[in-house]
């Protein structure tokens, strides 16, 4: 899957087509809003979806572990939706194949598992984690009324409406960097996206098919 480097105050990401952050430094990936478990939930409630979906968010992450070797995952928030359901089992037999990688899952809304659940599945919860001067979180709203660290969030699933010609137009997923605040992509391809509205000086990163392209 292809990237692009975006040097950002003071920090060196890879921007990865397959919904991640590469963070080179700390060797570490990022990504958002896996929603495990969603899938299943909605097929549980009567809903016709795929039911490969969880197996294909999780064979990307598997390419982007391969294609970076991390020794640490974070996930900022939703990694899983909902109740405990056999996506979360699924999930546990791929955890396996990768014993030495730390996984931190700052929660979101959406993780609401008894903690037992993520022990069982060898993954440390946090509310927020701050590294060098970046702090997570799920939701930015949440972040300290006062704060002096850059703000890397998710939650919102964020897109960029695209025009092309005779006004045909497409929402993509991006990654957007904001002054004070980053949204990143929901990593399920099984999500819907929110608009952004622009600031001035806003960095934005669309994902394309393969591709990372920035707007």
């Amino acid at each position: 899957m292809e990237d692009i480097t975006f040097d950002f105050r003071g920090h060196s990401w890879r921007l990865s087509a397959g919904r991640a952050v590469y963070w080179k430094a700390e060797n570490t990936l990022i990504v958002a809003d896996l929603h495990v478990g969603k899938s299943a939930h909605f097929r549980k409630a009567g809903i016709a979806v795929p039911a490969n979906i969880v197996q294909e968010d999780l064979y990307r992450l598997q390419r982007l572990i391969t294609q970076y070797r991390p020794l640490r995952i974070i996930v900022v928030g939703d990694m899983f939706h909902s109740s405990a359901n056999n996506e979360v089992q699924y999930f546990k037999l791929w955890r396996q194949q990768f014993p030495h990688i730390i996984f931190d899952l700052v929660t979101g809304n959406h993780d609401i598992m008894d903690p037992a659940v993520y022990a069982s599945l060898d993954i440390r919860l946090h509310d927020f984690l701050e590294m060098q001067d970046i702090y997570f979180i799920h939701d930015a709203e949440d972040k300290p009324a006062v704060l002096s660290s850059y703000v890397l969030s998710g939650h919102i699933h964020p897109g960029v409406r695209m025009v092309g010609y005779g006004r045909q137009s497409l929402r993509l997923p991006c990654f957007y960097f904001g002054a004070e605040v980053a949204v990143l992509p929901a990593f399920s391809e099984f999500t819907g996206t929110y608009t952004m509205e622009r600031e001035p000086a806003a960095e934005v990163f669309v994902i394309a098919e393969r591709k990372v392209l920035r707007v």
